[in-house]
């Protein structure tokens, strides 16, 4: 039973109920093993891109795993007005990545982290204007977003289970075999646990799927004491950042595109958790909150902390709306950006595994999106057009990828983000038909049956 520490005439938020301890902990812990994946592979990539040796490659993941801590507890408890009180993980965007490594291979590294903190300050700039923008995302709009965010979130984790195309062991049977148990076995803990049991399914299935690697000879604990025992993340690791305002450019475009989503994924956390008052109030505090993590994170070195839209899956699919339980994640990703061993193990989990929970969680947005989504009277002209454009500027990209590769690279990062395209043409086409008359579906049906009378 949750502790609900209330007078007796005060009724509560649900984000403030916070479970015992040992529960808090078993859940925040969930929470970290769906997202521990993200960090660990945004650094690997940047690394690799960027050819940088094992310390230093060691010495970003704590600092990603102790921004990501930080932003999360943040995001947390919103002191001053900085996060949305609202169970959010935060995590390297995965877009911005790909901009962090284009900008650092293109200029140098110390450019690309300038970019990072002119793009935090550009979010407190635009803010103010972006904020009156609000109001063109309603229900449909935020479902066909959540709808392609799970599309894409599926598409990208499940290359963590085949591998790249063209490269050995891709489709391996043996690594799309652990995917398919893991899904499996996350199933068959969310039918037959109770209690706090199967809140916890997402996780049990991901150890389990961990486990069975291990037994398989598919994963290794690697050398955990092999190095420091405490990781002390090193601000400017790369000297002093230069700024270059074009440089930056593309990813101060992407910011905006960033608050976009970060709208459509606090209007929807704040549905499912019953927050009380007006969502789109707070929407500001979640896009704050993201400016200063992702200014935190410019100084260690890293790109983009976002809030993530993973842990929407994970709130919907274990019923826990305690923003305390993310606190807890917070917590818990600190003490891995310190404890060197830990981070080791994080990286040490089978990415089969990670992509089969990954895809389940991610498919449960989808469904929040068409539960959303099914609110909305699609039988109306204006609201069956701007999905049906929404979802065709959306899945191109998404779906065939490289369709935009002889564009300008500046058409490709907005046009090739299938995500961005989908959201930005469901708002504009939403507002296009807002203020047009529609015709009443029922209208037509009874029209159809005077004129089959006659």
């Amino acid at each position: 039973m949750e502790r609900e520490m209330t007078t007796p005439n005060e009724t509560r938020d649900p984000t403030d109920a916070i479970p015992p301890p040992r529960s808090l902990a078993l859940f925040g812990l969930q929470h970290v093993l769906v997202m521990a994946a993200s960090p660990i592979t945004a650094v690997f990539l940047v690394a690799g891109a960027l050819h940088f040796d094992d310390a230093l490659t060691a010495a970003l993941i704590s600092a990603t795993f102790l921004v990501c801590g930080l932003g999360t507890l943040l995001q947390s408890f919103g002191p001053a007005g900085f996060g949305a009180r609202l169970p959010f993980i935060m995590v390297p965007g995965g877009a911005p990545i790909a901009i962090f490594v284009a900008i650092a291979t293109t200029v140098d590294v110390q450019t690309a982290v300038g970019a990072v903190i002119m793009t935090a300050v550009f979010y407190f700039l635009a803010l103010p204007v972006f904020r009156r923008l609000l109001v063109f995302f309603p229900p449909i709009v935020v479902g066909t977003m959540l709808l392609l965010v799970s599309v894409n979130l599926v598409r990208i984790y499940g290359g963590t289970i085949t591998g790249r195309p063209g490269t050995d062991g891709f489709a391996d049977p043996t690594h799309i075999g652990l995917a398919l148990a893991t899904i499996a076995l996350t199933v068959l803990f969310a039918r037959f646990l109770k209690g706090m049991w199967q809140r916890l399914a997402v996780m049990l299935g991901l150890v389990a799927g961990t486990l069975i690697a291990f037994v398989m000879g598919a994963a290794h604990l690697p050398a955990l004491f092999d190095g420091p025992l405490v990781a002390v993340p090193q601000l400017l690791p790369f000297g002093m950042p230069r700024f270059d305002l074009l440089a930056a450019l593309p990813l101060i475009i992407f910011s905006v595109i960033s608050m976009a989503e970060a709208t459509g994924q606090t209007l929807a956390t704040a549905e499912i958790v019953g927050r009380k008052g007006n969502a789109q109030a707070i929407v500001p505090a979640t896009i704050r909150g993201d400016a200063l993590t992702s200014l935190v994170g410019g100084l260690f070195g890293t790109s983009l902390i976002i809030t993530s839209g993973e842990n929407i899956g994970i709130v919907r699919a274990t019923g826990v709306k305690s923003r305390f339980v993310t606190a807890a994640a917070g917590v818990i990703l600190v003490l891995i950006a310190l404890f060197a061993p830990v981070s080791r193990l994080a990286s040490a989990l089978p990415g089969p595994v990670v992509g089969g929970t990954a895809v389940i969680v991610f498919a449960i947005i989808g469904v929040i999106g068409i539960d959303l989504l099914r609110r909305v009277d699609l039988r109306a002209h204006g609201h069956m057009i701007t999905l049906a454009s929404a979802l065709a500027m959306g899945l191109l990209p998404i779906l065939v990828p490289g369709v935009y590769s002889e564009f300008p690279r500046w058409a490709q990062m907005i046009l090739g983000n299938g995500l961005a395209m989908g959201t930005i043409t469901a708002a504009v086409v939403n507002a296009l038909f807002m203020n047009a008359a529609e015709p009443d579906p029922a209208d037509d049906i009874v029209a159809a049956e005077v004129e089959a009378s006659q």
